[in-house]
């Protein structure tokens, strides 16, 4: 989403200039492409972050899971408002009533 984000905001698609893996390769980025890295280890359980990066300096908007309460929290969350509900396909922006 949030590289949906990046891309709408610059007013194209994400599909056209998104890369999802750089195995080997080095140096800097095509201009304009959206980067995504996947990085695990330690005790770290979920780490996501967004950084804006241009030639000399990196803007970085980051949140860092040490345990998995806050997952199973958003979970139980979704099952009991899933609850009743008729059949469908349905996002965790439903559940927290960003749509409306």
């Amino acid at each position: 989403m949030l590289g949906q984000a990046v891309a709408g905001g610059r007013g194209i698609e994400l599909d056209t200039v998104a890369r999802r893996v750089r195995d080997g390769v080095t140096g800097a980025r095509p201009a304009g492409e959206v980067g995504f890295a996947v990085t695990r280890g330690g005790s770290i359980v979920g780490e996501h972050s967004v950084g804006f990066c241009a030639e000399g300096e990196l803007f970085t908007l980051s949140h860092t899971a040490g345990d998995c309460v806050m997952f199973a929290r958003g979970a139980i969350a979704a099952a009991l408002w899933v609850a009743g509900r008729p059949p469908g396909q349905y996002d965790m922006r439903d559940v927290l009533g960003l749509d409306n």
